[in-house]
């Protein structure tokens, strides 16, 4: 694989770990220096012979962290997909020098409550926030006034990426709710926890939590069709635009991607 020029890296994988037939996470060496936000997406891409593809990915790992991590759901004839997909530990692809998004999170709007929703890969920037907080809350850098509050949803349990770590963050520290959603339990028997898709939670966990126009900034990541109705909700509870974040997850009929 050869580069186009010096704005990308070549990445290697360095781990990869299916979760589902359609669903993997990999870890990469950029090879190079690569500052971020939690929250913000790297571009990834490979070189064919007759074009170059690329689409941004969210990052799911710290900034604190040596390495770079992704979550990937495979479309099956999308443009970038199919090709990740076939790729392992010790190839490389291509990766832009520069990340870039502002779905950061907001700690300058004096709002102390961050409502989290997202559908499955979506999960991966609320990763992000959450590794840093706790690395920075174990070494005394945070006090916990910043409060996290997850809805995490997906159509059945081997679809969480990450449920066993956001569980035991949660358990552990008191600036983090974590509540996964099955949306087909009928397909998953053993699984004991809500159910329901994301979107039809929000008005029971914000009434739960309190989370409201005044006190808390919105945050939705995943299917665009999540987002437009979890939009709507959360706007009928006093959330204004103003504190609205959203990263809408594969177009639709578009490669997966964020924008």
């Amino acid at each position: 694989m050869s580069t186009a020029d010096d704005r990308f890296y070549r990445a290697t994988i360095t781990q990869r770990k299916d979760f589902a037939s359609d669903l993997w996470m990999i870890r990469v060496q950029p090879n190079g220096e690569f500052k971020f936000a939690p929250g913000q997406y790297a571009t990834l891409g490979v070189q064919r012979p007759e074009k170059r593809s690329e689409r941004p990915y969210s990052i799911v790992s710290s900034p604190y962290e040596n390495q770079i991590e992704f979550f990937f759901e495979l479309v099956p004839h999308g443009e970038l997909t199919p090709d990740l997909y076939k790729l392992q530990v010790g190839d490389e692809m291509l990766m832009r020098r520069v990340p870039k998004g502002r779905f950061t999170l907001d700690t300058k709007s004096g709002r102390t409550n961050h409502f989290l929703v997202s559908t499955v890969t979506g999960i991966a920037p609320f990763v992000s926030y959450v590794r840093t907080l706790y690395k920075d809350w174990k070494e005394g850098k945070f006090s916990g006034d910043q409060k996290l509050f997850l809805l995490n949803g997906a159509s059945r349990s081997w679809e969480f990426g990450y449920l066993d770590e956001l569980g035991k963050f949660a358990n552990e520290v008191p600036w983090l709710k974590y509540i996964p959603t099955v949306s087909r339990p009928w397909d998953d028997q053993k699984w004991t926890g809500e159910i329901g898709r994301v979107d039809d939670l929000i008005r029971k966990y914000a009434d739960m939590w309190v989370l409201n126009g005044t006190n808390s900034v919105g945050y939705l990541c995943g299917h665009p069709q999540m987002i437009e109705h979890g939009k709507g909700i959360l706007q009928r509870i006093g959330f204004t635009k103003e504190v609205l974040k959203e990263e809408i997850y594969w177009i639709p009929g578009k490669e997966s991607t964020t924008v």
